[in-house]
């Protein structure tokens, strides 16, 4: 009787608590770099950042979260080396979510962003390295997401930079920035709006059943952004410059006019989060749950039961609720000084590049892209405007994570081998 028979039922409910200790680190660490802008900049209060990340990080891992999923679940090894020994893949998964877990929690106990990407293709890569064997991973893969660290960050920055710049040009260098603050941060919002609703339709959509084709979403998607703009010119009516509130900061009016944009950009960020990194906590968990329930035979692709989409959601709200405090502090207060405006330059940059990141299958790290487009939106101000310090202590996080993801895994990958076999 092979081991996977014989444990079937006690490895499924390991890997859907381990997923969900991975996913929960998920919600404490990586929901902050959604919502750090918003709450740095003091668009909104915590307890608001808390329920919008609820509902669009929850709506984005299960509408939007199955493509990356499957990059993470078959993209890194090469399951066909494994067919002969799938006990092998489900140890190695089980390590990977309780080494990416631990690792998490150590990190935001620390109030570091570390990159949960990071943390989870560092475990993958080093069981399969030492445990099965070098060649059982895909470095093409792995060399293809190692460059997206970089591109990730470098691209969110560059859109932040030239984002800001326009909001200085159209709005904030003006003669009268509250007048041109209510005529184009409606169109802002349309862009917000468009681009969610198009990544959802033309990518996220499939695995419930839904595929509309591109003309239909753009279509679609174009209703949504002037619903969004519409819902938007209705909030901003309500807003009046009063000379008093300018008194201490001169754009004190035009803020509260990106307040409002930074409510739909959190939105995004949100949305784009869910779907890009639930694939952290799920797609092991998915390549487990394939295996044992297939008898041991390791497939090259399996259907994503949406039960495992729903326990990643599940876990990402209890981490954020639990302890997503400490790295929204890091994130939006102490890289540099954030106002609405400025926050919202860095989360529509970042929600960006995650959603497009997501729509093409590259598990991007979401922490990357959103400290780099702070750091554009920082630089668009001349670098005196960073805190360098903080950004050295986040980067050498960064170097740290892959390797200590590596060695947890490995050896708990060694010792369950040792409980099982």
């Amino acid at each position: 009787m092979s081991i996977i028979a014989q444990y079937g039922d006690v490895l499924i409910i390991m890997a859907c608590i381990f997923g969900f200790f991975m996913a929960w680190g998920v919600g404490a660490n990586d929901v902050a770099n959604a919502m750090g802008t918003s709450v740095g900049s003091k668009a909104l209060t915590l307890k608001q950042a808390i329920v919008i990340a609820i509902l669009f990080e929850f709506a984005g891992a299960y509408l939007a979260g199955g493509a990356v999923t499957a990059t993470i679940r078959k993209g890194i090894i090469d399951p066909a080396l494994l067919s002969g020994t799938p006990e092998l893949l489900v140890y190695g998964m089980l390590s990977a979510l309780l080494a990416a877990g631990i690792w998490l929690l150590i990190a935001t106990f620390m109030g570091w962003p570390v990159s949960t990407t990071h943390s989870i293709v560092g475990a993958i890569v080093g069981f399969a390295a030492v445990g099965i064997s070098v060649d059982a991973v895909n470095w093409g893969k792995v060399m293809k997401i190692v460059a997206s660290w970089v591109v990730s960050p470098v691209t969110a920055g560059f859109i932040a930079f030239f984002l800001f710049r326009s909001v200085q040009k159209l709005i904030l260098d003006t003669e009268d920035p509250f007048k041109n603050a209510k005529k184009y941060v409606p169109m802002y919002i349309f862009i917000v709006g468009f681009m969610i609703s198009m990544v959802t339709f033309t990518k996220g959509l499939k695995h419930i059943g839904l595929n509309p084709g591109f003309g239909t979403s753009a279509i679609i998607s174009i209703g949504v952004g002037f619903l969004s703009m519409f819902l938007g010119m209705l909030m901003l009516r309500k807003i009046h410059s009063r000379v008093e509130d300018n008194r201490d900061y001169h754009f004190a009016s035009v803020e509260k006019v990106f307040g409002v944009l930074m409510m739909f950009t959190a939105c995004a960020m949100a949305f784009a989060h869910g779907s890009n990194d639930v694939a952290n906590a799920v797609g092991p968990l998915a390549a487990i749950v394939g295996v044992v329930s297939s008898a041991g035979e390791v497939a090259q692709k399996s259907a994503m039961p949406v039960w495992i989409l729903l326990l990643g959601g599940a876990g990402i709200v209890a981490g954020l609720i639990m302890y997503g405090h400490k790295v929204i502090a890091t994130v939006g207060n102490n890289i540099t000084e954030l106002t609405p405006s400025r926050g919202f330059a860095a989360t529509l940059a970042a929600a960006s590049t995650v959603v497009f990141a997501s729509g093409t299958g590259l598990p991007i790290s979401t922490t990357h892209t959103l400290v780099g487009a702070v750091l554009g939106v920082g630089l668009a101000r001349g670098l005196s405007a960073l805190n360098l310090r903080v950004v050295g202590t986040i980067f050498v996080s960064w170097i740290v994570t892959l390797p200590a993801g590596a060695a947890l895994s490995i050896m708990f990958f060694f010792m369950f081998k040792g409980i099982f076999s």
